[in-house]
């Protein structure tokens, strides 16, 4: 009883070399964590069995960068910690992708001052940046999702698009909000 018995004639499944790197890539997904601040609490919510992050192939958080492709950085960044941030960029395996988690990472939010520095993409190129203060664990997924169908639009060459940005898109809070006051025509 070969493969043909069983498939009958459903044909060839043929895909390009790009799709298939793509979806690898999104499904084997390594993080490296590196959390400063209140937002890393959300990071690992997110890993967590309510969200579980497994599920979309990020597995679990690594501390070596030579085992990661993915940085997520959650929270605000000193000056003085800057170096180190791009020391673990640099280590990490190509191809390497970068998120930024929450409002200081992104903009330094609230904290505007000299020893931080005005966001992550002055040290690192970022891919995706998500908004919050601190953001929800079902933001930090849904910009992961964001990542993965940017990788799965990835060229081999090399090229990639320009970050996705998350700080203009709203989430549902658990608070309802009414058009109109109830009672009211």
């Amino acid at each position: 009883m070969g493969l043909e018995q069983k498939a009958g004639d459903m044909g060839i499944v043929t895909v390009s070399l790009e799709k298939a790197l793509g979806w690898a890539r999104t499904r084997s997904m390594w993080p490296a964590m590196f959390g400063l601040a209140c937002c890393a609490i959300e990071m690992m919510h997110a890993q967590g069995p309510r969200q579980d992050m497994a599920r979309f192939g990020l597995e679990l958080m690594r501390a070596s960068p030579r085992q990661s492709d993915l940085m997520i950085v959650a929270g605000r960044l000193s000056r003085k910690m800057a170096p180190v941030l791009r020391q673990i960029y640099d280590q990490m395996a190509d191809p390497k992708w970068v998120v930024s988690m929450g409002d200081c990472a992104s903009c330094t939010g609230i904290f505007n001052n000299y020893a931080l520095v005005q966001g992550v993409d002055e040290v690192v190129p970022v891919d995706v940046y998500v908004a919050g203060c601190p953001p929800r664990a079902e933001a930090l997924i849904d910009g992961i999702m964001l990542l993965h169908e940017k990788i799965e639009r990835e060229k081999l060459r090399g090229v990639k698009e320009p970050p996705v940005d998350l700080r203009t898109r709203t989430y549902p809070t658990t608070v309802a909000v009414y058009d109109k006051a109830p009672g009211r025509s």
